[in-house]
This record gives C-alpha cells, sequence and structure tokens, in this order.
C-alpha cells in the first residue's frame, strides 16, 4: 500500500522492487515440502514394475499450486496415475484419447526428445492445487521391457525431486530364474543422454546404495541422506540411478518361460564366428556440421575405422549438396585402406545444404552392386550409418519420396542406422528410415558429444552374428505370437518373442530357429519342456488364487501385450496406407485399453474427488511396483524355499511341524523323534500378551501374542474365549527388525517402515528376513533360512457373536533356534518327550484308538524336560480345522508341563524380549 500511496522514502519503483522481492522471499519460505520421494521397481525376467511415490506439504497459510513431474524412460508405458489431496483421491483412469481434452494430468514429451528416442526420456506432469496447512501425495506407475544392449540390461530410474527430501529412496529388486550373471550400479548420471555424464564420484554406486544378491534374486537400496543429497546436488536433481545387469544362457535355443497360458522367449546364443559387413559411412558435411559437431564426428569415424575387422568391407560419403563418395566400390579392410578413408575423413570441409536422398541413394547402390558382383555364398550384412544434424533442402525434399526411393531400393537388403545430432534435425523421417529399413536410430542432443553417442552406436552394431533369423512354433500350439522374424542378430542383443500357447497343459513347445551364419545355414531345432503349468504359478514359485478377478495379470501376459503394443505402433508409423493405419490403430488402442496402458492413442483422465480410503497412503501404488500378484521383492538366503503353503493358500494343509497355537488359543507341540504329539489349552484374559517364542539372547528372535475376548456360544462351559488378534515378532540379527500381524494387515519397520494389507498377494524382505503374504489366508516369515513361522489369519464373512478375527501361529522351522529357546512353544522345540506308564499297553498307540470319545481315553504319564505330567489320549483340529490329529492333554492350563506357571509369560507389551524362565532354569515338582 505504501508503494501506490507514493510515501517509500526511496521512490516508487525501488519500492515495487523491493515489495516483489519480498513477495518472493516469503514463496520461497514458504514453497511446499517434499516430505518423501521414493521409487520402487520390480524386474521379473527383463520385465520391470515401477512405481513412484511422491508427498508434498503445504506449510503456507493459503492454498498453492504445485506441479509434480518425472521422468520416465522412453519406452516405458505408463499404467497408472493416483493423487492424494488432503482427504479427496483423485484416481487415473486410461481412456480412449479425444480430440480435445481438459484433464489436468497432462504428459508432456520432452520437446527435445521423440516419442522412440530410446535412449531419452518423457516427462510426465500433474498440477494441483494444496490446501493450506495441507498434504498431498501422488503415485505413478509405469512398465517397461528392458532390452539388451552390448550384454547388459539397463534399467534407469530418475532420481530429480527438484528440492532436498527428508525420505528418499530407491529400492530395486530384481528376479531373473536363468540366474543373474553380473550386475553393476554406475555413478549417478545427470545428463539427459546416459552414459556421457559424470556424477561427483565415478569409482562405483552412489553413496548409500546397498545391493544385496543371491544366484537368482538382486535387492539394490539407494537411500541417501539429506546431507548425502546435498552433496550431490543442492536443488534436489540427483540424477539417473542406473543397473545394469546380464543373465546366464545355457541353451543355443534360448529361454523359454511360460506361466498361465502365455509364453515369452528370450533368443541370445554366443560363441558364434562374426558375419562379414559391408558398411558405408554417410556423413552430413553441410554447413551447419561446422565446428564441434563435425570435428568430434572426425574422430569417432578414426575409432570406428580401427575397429573394422579383415573380412569386412567399407566405403565413406560425404554429403551436403553434392554427394562425395571416396571410393566408387566397397574397399577390404587393410592398414593403407584405413589411413586412405582417415586422410579422406579428415579433407571433409561443410558447405552447401543437405541432400539425405541422394546420399542414402548412393550408398545403396554401392552395396548392391558389391553384393551382386560377389558369390553368393559369402554371407555377409550389409550396413548403412546415416548421420545428419538437419532436414532435406536440396534434391528430393518431400518426406514421403524419400521414404518410397530408400524402401524401393534397398529391398530389405540393406539395413539403415541413423543418427540425428541437435534440435533441428527431422528425427521423424531418421526414425522411419531406420524402422522401413531394419535399422535402429538414435538421437544425439545439441549440448552431447556426438562423438561418444556414434562410437557407442556403432558398437551395438559391430558385431553381426546372424542374419535372416526366422523363429517357427507349430500354429496348433502357438497364436497371437509377436514378430517371428529378424534381419539380424547382433552380438550383445537379444531377439524376443512372447505369444499365447492353445493348450495349458502343453509339456514341450517345439522350437526351430532358421538363420545364415557366416558361410552356412543353420538350423536349430528341439523340444523346450514348459509344463504342465499350474494356473495362478508365479516365476517365482508362489501362487495367487484363482479366480479372483480383482489382481493383474501375469508378468508373462503383460509382458506379451507390451511387445504387442509397441510393434503395432511401429507398424503403424511405417505404414502409408490409410486403411491399414486405421487397422492398426484400432488394434493398439483397444489392446492399450484392455492393459491400460498410456499410449499415443489411449489418453489418462482423473476420476473424482472421492472420499480417501483407510490405510492408502501406506499400500497405494505398491501393486504396480510389485507387480504380478504375489511379486518376490526380496533376496532369498541360498537354499531357501517358500514353505508347502504357499501352493494352494486358501487351502492350507501345511505339511509342517505341527508345534502350533491356533483358536482358542490351542497350544499343540509335535515330538518327532518319539511320534508324539501333546496338546494343552492357555485360559488367558483379553489384553494378556503371551511369550510363545523367547530366543533374544541366542538367534535373536522373540515371538509374542496379543488376546482378544469374545462372549462364550450359549450352552458353552466357558464364560469367555479368547483369540490371538496381533502376533508380534521381533529379530534382532543381523539388525533389528520388528513385525506386526493382524488379519487385516503386516507391520515391517526395519529402518523403514512398510504396511501390507494382508488381502494382498506379496512377498517383501531384505536383510535376512522375508515376509510373504498369501491373500487372505496366511503370513509366512523366514529368518536367515532357518526359521520359519506361518501364521493362519482365520476371518468371517457374517462373524457370529462368540467369533472374531483372529491367527494362528504355526513353526515350520526351528532349526536356527537356539537350546535354549523359551517361550510357551519355544521350550519344548529342542527336546524330546516320551510316556511312561500307558494303560493301553505297549503296543497300543493313540492312532489306533478310533472308538473313543476325545478326553475319554486312557491316561497316561508323560514324561519331558525332567516333568512327569498326567496325560489323556485326546483329538484335535488344525490348520484351518482342516486335518484332525491325535495328542495327549495335559489338562489345567498345562500347570505340570510348562516351566513356570501362566503370568511367568506375560509380557509388558508386543516388543518384550524379557524372560524370568530359561537358560538354567529348573523347577521343583
Amino acid at each position: 500500500d505504501s508503494c501506490l500511496l507514493n510515501v517509500c522514502p526511496h521512490g516508487l519503483s525501488w519500492c515495487m522492487h523491493m515489495e516483489r522481492e519480498r513477495q518472493r522471499e516469503l514463496s520461497y519460505k514458504t514453497k511446499p515440502l517434499m516430505t518423501e520421494f521414493s521409487v520402487k521397481s520390480t524386474i521379473i525376467s527383463r520385465y520391470a514394475f515401477t512405481t513412484v511415490s511422491c508427498r508434498m506439504l503445504n506449510r503456507a497459510s493459503e492454498d498453492q499450486d504445485i506441479e509434480f513431474q518425472m521422468q520416465i524412460p522412453a519406452a516405458a508405458f505408463i499404467t497408472n496415475f493416483t493423487m492424494l489431496i488432503g482427504d479427496k483421491m483423485y484416481q487415473g483412469e486410461i481412456t480412449e484419447r479425444a480430440k480435445k481434452s481438459g484433464d489436468r494430468v497432462k504428459e508432456k514429451r520432452n520437446k527435445t526428445t521423440e516419442e522412440n528416442g530410446e535412449k531419452g526420456t518423457e516427462i510426465f506432469r500433474a498440477s494441483a492445487v494444496i490446501p493450506s496447512k495441507d498434504k498431498a501425495a501422488f503415485f505413478l506407475s509405469y512398465e517397461e521391457l528392458l532390452q539388451r544392449r552390448l550384454g547388459k540390461y539397463e534399467h534407469s530410474i530418475s532420481v530429480r525431486p527438484q528440492q532436498l527430501s527428508g525420505r528418499l529412496s530407491v529400492d530395486v529388486n530384481i528376479l531373473e530364474r536363468a540366474g543373474i550373471a553380473s550386475l553393476e550400479v554406475l555413478p549417478l548420471h545427470n545428463s539427459r543422454q546416459r552414459g556421457s555424464g559424470r556424477g561427483e564420484d565415478d569409482s562405483g554406486p552412489p553413496p548409500s546404495t546397498v545391493i544385496n544378491q543371491n544366484e537368482t534374486f538382486a535387492n539394490i537400496i539407494f537411500k541417501p541422506s539429506v546431507v548425502q543429497q546435498a552433496k550431490i546436488a543442492q536443488n534436489g536433481v540427483l540424477g539417473d540411478f542406473i543397473i545394469r545387469y546380464d543373465v546366464n544362457r545355457e541353451q543355443s535355443i534360448g529361454d523359454i518361460q511360460v506361466l498361465n497360458g502365455y509364453f515369452v522367449h528370450y533368443f541370445a546364443p554366443k560363441d558364434l564366428p562374426p558375419l562379414p559387413k559391408n558398411v558405408v559411412f554417410v556423413l552430413d558435411s553441410s554447413a551447419s556440421m561446422v565446428g564441434t559437431k563435425l570435428r568430434q564426428t572426425k574422430d569417432a569415424l578414426f575409432t570406428i575405422l580401427h575397429d573394422l575387422r579383415p573380412q569386412d568391407r567399407f566405403s565413406i560419403i560425404g554429403f551436403s549438396n553434392r554427394i562425395k563418395v571416396w571410393k566408387d566400390h566397397l574397399i577390404s579392410v587393410t592398414p593403407d585402406s584405413i589411413r586412405d578413408g582417415k586422410v579422406y575423413i579428415h579433407h571433409m570441409s561443410p558447405t552447401g545444404g543437405t541432400d539425405i536422398n541422394g546420399a542414402l541413394q548412393r550408398a545403396i547402390r554401392l552395396l548392391n552392386k558389391y553384393v551382386a558382383h560377389n558369390d553368393i555364398g559369402d554371407r555377409s550384412v550389409s550396413l548403412i550409418i546415416f548421420l545428419t544434424d538437419g532436414k532435406p533442402t536440396v534434391g528430393e525434399t518431400h518426406t514421403l519420396k524419400i521414404l518410397n526411393n530408400t524402401r524401393e531400393a534397398a529391398r530389405g537388403q540393406v539395413c539403415i542406422f541413423t543418427i540425428g545430432i541437435g534440435n533441428d534435425v527431422d528425427f521423424r523421417l531418421l526414425e522411419k528410415l531406420s524402422l522401413e529399413n531394419c535399422g535402429l536410430t538414435r538421437r544425439v542432443h545439441e549440448e552431447e558429444d556426438a562423438g561418444s553417442q556414434l562410437i557407442g552406436f556403432y558398437d551395438e552394431i559391430r558385431t553381426p552374428l546372424l542374419s535372416d533369423i526366422r523363429i517357427d512354433y507349430p500354429p496348433s500350439s502357438v497364436v497371437q505370437a509377436t514378430k517371428t522374424l529378424f534381419p539380424n542378430y547382433f552380438n550383445g542383443s537379444e531377439i524376443i518373442i512372447a505369444g499365447k500357447l492353445v493348450d495349458r497343459k502343453l509339456d514341450h513347445l517345439h522350437v526351430e530357429v532358421t538363420a545364415s551364419n557366416s558361410k552356412k545355414f543353420v538350423i536349430l531345432k528341439t523340444d523346450v519342456p514348459v509344463g504342465p503349468q499350474k494356473a495362478g504359478k508365479d516365476v517365482t514359485g508362489s501362487s495367487r488364487p484363482e479366480g479372483d478377478g480383482e489382481g493383474d495379470p501375469n508378468h508373462i501376459e503383460r509382458l506379451w501385450s507390451y511387445l504387442t503394443t509397441k510393434q503395432l505402433l511401429s507398424s503403424w508409423l511405417q505404414s502409408d496406407d490409410e486403411p491399414e493405419k486405421e487397422r492398426l490403430r484400432q488394434r493398439a488402442q483397444d489392446l492399450a485399453l484392455s492393459y491400460r496402458f498410456l499410449t499415443p492413442f489411449t489418453s489418462m483422465k482423473l476420476r473424482g474427488p472421492v472420499p480417501r480410503k483407510d490405510g492408502l497412503e501406506e499400500a497405494h501404488g505398491m501393486s504396480a511396483a510389485m507387480g504380478p500378484e504375489p511379486v518376490v521383492q526380496s533376496v532369498r538366503g541360498a537354499g531357501t524355499q517358500p514353505g508347502p503353503l504357499l501352493e494352494k493358500p486358501y487351502q492350507p494343509r501345511i505339511k509342517i511341524s505341527k508345534t502350533s497355537v491356533d483358536g482358542d488359543p490351542h497350544f499343540v507341540v509335535d515330538f518327532p523323534l518319539s511320534k508324539l504329539t501333546v496338546c494343552f489349552n492357555i485360559d488367558g484374559q483379553p489384553g494378556d500378551i503371551l511369550r510363545l517364542v523367547s530366543d533374544h539372547m541366542d538367534s535373536g528372535v522373540t515371538v509374542n501374542g496379543e488376546l482378544i475376548g469374545a462372549p462364550a456360544p450359549p450352552n458353552g462351559h466357558k464364560k469367555q474365549r479368547t483369540y490371538f488378534r496381533t502376533i508380534t515378532i521381533l529379530v534382532n540379527k543381523p539388525e533389528r527388525s520388528y513385525l506386526e500381524i493382524t488379519p487385516s494387515r503386516v507391520i515391517l519397520d526395519g529402518g523403514d517402515r512398510l504396511v501390507l494389507p494382508c488381502n494382498q498377494s506379496v512377498v517383501v524382505g531384505s536383510r535376512g528376513l522375508e515376509v510373504s503374504v498369501s491373500a487372505n489366508a496366511n503370513v509366512t516369515v523366514t529368518i536367515q533360512g532357518s526359521i520359519a513361522f506361518v501364521i493362519l489369519i482365520h476371518l468371517y464373512k457374517k462373524p457370529a457373536p462368540f467369533q472374531r478375527h483372529h491367527l494362528g501361529f504355526y513353526i515350520a522351522n526351528s532349526e536356527g533356534l537356539s537350546s535354549n529357546c523359551h517361550g510357551l512353544l519355544g521350550q519344548f522345540l529342542n527336546q524330546d518327550a516320551r510316556l511312561t506308564e500307558d494303560p493301553a499297553g505297549p503296543s497300543q498307540s493313540p492312532t489306533h484308538l478310533p472308538l473313543l470319545q476325545a478326553g475319554d481315553g486312557p491316561e497316561a504319564v508323560l514324561k519331558v524336560k525332567g516333568h512327569q505330567v498326567p496325560v489323556v489320549w485326546k483329538q484335535r483340529k488344525i490348520y484351518n480345522g482342516e486335518e484332525q490329529i491325535d495328542c495327549w492333554f495335559a489338562r489345567n492350563n498345562a500347570a505340570k508341563l510348562i516351566d513356570g506357571e501362566y503370568k511367568d509369560y506375560l509380557a509388558s507389551h508386543p516388543f518384550d524380549t524379557g524372560m524370568t524362565l530359561g537358560r538354567g532354569t529348573s523347577r521343583e515338582l
């Protein structure tokens, strides 16, 4: 106001300037705070599921606009986006792309990187208004199939939260059935073109990175503190977190994986002699290439020429408004020819326009002439490496005619690999030239080193091993397969085919591969064992309920849909026939809608607002990162296998130790050496916390259970019932982790708090601890591969007044527990028992008394741990009532069976590790 009244002592303009500065400073101080930025990825057999979570807090006293943005790989499909603003939820929905849309979600591609720039990125942006003092959360999910280049798969995650974040983490899990052959985490790269940037420390993984792996699983966590983030970048732009790995390969025919009627075939043969290549380097020498671009390109070509093999043939063309050919035929690779070629390149000078059509026609004629005049038995691969920084300005300049002329001249016999430099290049033309002529395309940004990019691109195609590859499957066995014809296979790459099996029960799949290799024709035939496959089986060996109707399809089905959609988009881009283009567009759109892919033919619309569901903040967005249900997100210890419980989650006839506590609560202890089973009851009070397993000092494991009360059934002898509503597990070695399990959720806190709903199947874990949730059925906890607990989940659709959702606790593997283990169950684990008095006679076992009613059987005296315990034969149901067992029952709350008294087993809190009984404890009888 003082400015407007012109009472500012320093003048109006100065006063307005200071007011703007004050407002800017105020805005800066109250900028929305990013409280969390986390990325979770799960890669199953090269197919990656990624979810980005970002949480913001508006500290200002007024509403504020915010923008969420995320760079994603150009080859990825976005599958979901959800926005939580205060207590409102906005859910993204994939729909048909409309001509005009007013959505609040915008997918903006980087204007300097086209859609299919394989080493580029696309930018997803969403804006919202956060009310004063309120919170917002964004969840973005996307999927991609990793491509093998130079013998490695590369998974890149953009870590650019735009500000320092109190909680920043990247968590990547890799599951490869074939086995992980190599794995490395690169230094952070803060360049749009991967491989050209450098982090603060380029000697290894970024600070705070932790890598755990075994033969088939790997877990990589990047979790820098605020101080570590600031050392990398004060502005929160850390760069690309890049993981490279490869898998083991044994069969020459490749690796075929099958799941629920879908298959994927990975074909990447090795140890083959390279094919001779006929290559023409076509270099733009127009005036726009003057300076650094041309110098870097020349230096790169000097390096590439030295890499040519003696059996290769080559030539060089420079073009501007004139076409300048080094030799009018292909030249053998000799020291003299390499020297002469370098001299020719050195003397190229930038001048004139850009005759793209003329340069390509001349290069194709050189290659066709050489092939026509040489023995057809001398099998080779013909390539053009074409580099330009502009658009056609001389000769034929019409894009469609250039494409037609090139296609007719090449006739599928010449593969064209194109590189576009800078912002003025017609990248769409280069892209179509490569797509239509069995090549690849790359883009080099203006500020980047064109020479290093050219060398990297050449390295991918420097060693052709096979040509004219055809992969066949019996039409009676396979339908809707992706592309099966490939012009070339280069060393370090991979051919991927996916499709549907006609018969899910197929035991073997017949595969035939035909190709040209050096001077011979190669035919590989084999029957690959693929089954039989059980419904619901995952590559990890886990399973999911059949017919759930809600869960995501299996990862191989999504891989098939991803690959099919990509190939339809590529065919649409290449086609010039309008009816065919419309047919391809419709097929691609239908498939994308079915599998929720955001593509050029689909769009995302926000639905909402709707009230936020309870627990959504903890659990939302996890399904995409976890992939199809269930997905193992852990590093399993060597030799650790999921228990049989996971085979049929809704029919848990668990063939494990009977030692357990379940129901109201009924305890069962199994003594396998003497083939005796003992059972007893504990009548506790609601709220009591019972010590079940106490081995804190040795193995570091403690298990407690909290009771909940319920009215007794009518006409029963009890006044009330008690059940376990919570099982808590404390693992103290090698690092402390806390587990809290209820019928509705599992909370795992090992430094990072993770909340898992029990109605979704998933496996998570690290540092020797694995937690497997089988939806609405059970939770399996495995510790260091030598201790395993199974917690059954008992749910009622319409519970009676005396029923409660509750848990049962079963010990599946106790090998890792020590001889000092105690607790209501733990004290019996390393003991044996025998009957010292059996009125039925020594030959009469309890299992041979079928006519006796429970509790009316013979009495006996059980000797265990020096205790003499009167017992009576009884029958009891365990495993969710699925199995009836015979046991010797100890009455009176097991008063003479257990050490001490009931009160000695009461814990003060869920994670209480104290135990008054145990080591050296004895009791007078």
